[in-house]
């Protein structure tokens, strides 16, 4: 097609039928390609304008998502698209969501220990919010040290309904995520609670029951979300992919965390498990569902 837009740049110096014959072109070719010039023009106008929509989501996720999760969000504005579509327009413009890499645990299984009763018979939904929660712990690295943040999260909602964030593991970080959680609405009576590890908390009586010591495989999911800080979508963007910034004080760190559960995981963030809508706007559909039951 090369050729041909070499002719249509200079047809107004030279006639189309010298520029072919002398050159060895097609004519006809030309005129075929020329005919469907503005159909053409106005196909890449409408690629390049979803380009910059598929851009302006990705960057909105702050990088998180891929061809699927973006796929999803455009039609829920309206857009007739399917994901091979929008995954051919992202390779080609090396917009690139986060890929899930493999586990590499760091914990190795105490086989002495005798582990907590699996309440939850690993069955990671619930029917309704406030039912059965899981809970993890992970490390962010800032100038000042290491801040461990402690998160609860609802399996009916995919909602991070608490979470605490201090420079140690002890007890304390822990029962105040989950204080968080009993305080701000989200739990009433004795609720299932699945841990790493078993804790004592000064609350209502709550059972613990854990998996396998050093086998966090039933809450990959839930620890993946946690970790994406690796690419930068809960702390700073990183210089490179590898590594994420560590120039940063722990009052600098609890204000991204918070703002990232918050606004971003809570509000902002499509999942999966819950039909590719927001934890928060599964919460309202739920409790809307209780309503109209009531």
């Amino acid at each position: 097609m090369i050729r041909f837009r070499f002719v249509d740049e200079h047809r107004n110096a030279h006639k189309v039928k010298r520029m072919c014959d002398v050159l060895g072109w097609d004519r006809s070719g030309y005129y075929t390609w020329h005919q469907y010039k503005e159909a053409r023009q106005e196909k890449a106008e409408e690629e390049e304008g979803l380009a910059h929509r598929i851009r302006e989501i990705h960057t909105d996720s702050r990088g998180a998502y891929g061809a699927l999760r973006i796929t999803r969000k455009l039609r829920d504005q309206g857009h007739v698209v399917n994901r091979k579509r929008v995954a051919r327009i992202m390779r080609e413009r090396e917009i690139v969501g986060i890929t899930r890499r493999m586990p590499r645990s760091l914990t190795r299984q105490d086989r002495a220990a005798r582990p907590a009763p699996d309440l939850i018979l690993r069955d990671f939904t619930a029917p309704m919010p406030g039912l059965k929660f899981v809970g993890d712990i992970t490390c962010l690295p800032t100038v000042e040290g290491w801040l461990y943040l402690a998160t609860v999260i609802d399996l009916c909602t995919r909602e991070v309904v608490g979470w605490s964030m201090a420079g140690h593991m002890r007890t304390e970080l822990v029962a105040d995520a989950i204080r968080m959680a009993h305080e701000g609405g989200h739990t009433s009576g004795q609720r299932d609670l699945s841990l790493g590890s078993r804790v004592a908390i000064h609350l209502k009586p709550i059972p613990c029951p854990a998996g396998r010591v050093g086998h966090p495989a039933e809450h990959r999911t839930y620890r993946f979300v946690l970790r994406q800080r690796r690419r930068g979508e809960l702390l700073r963007r990183p210089e490179s992919r590898d590594r994420y910034d560590r120039l940063v004080t722990r009052a600098q760190a609890r204000q991204d965390v918070f703002r990232w559960i918050a606004e971003h995981y809570n509000r902002g963030r499509i999942h999966s498990t819950i039909g590719y809508i927001t934890p928060y706007q599964e919460r309202l559909r739920r409790h809307q569902r209780l309503d109209l039951a009531a």
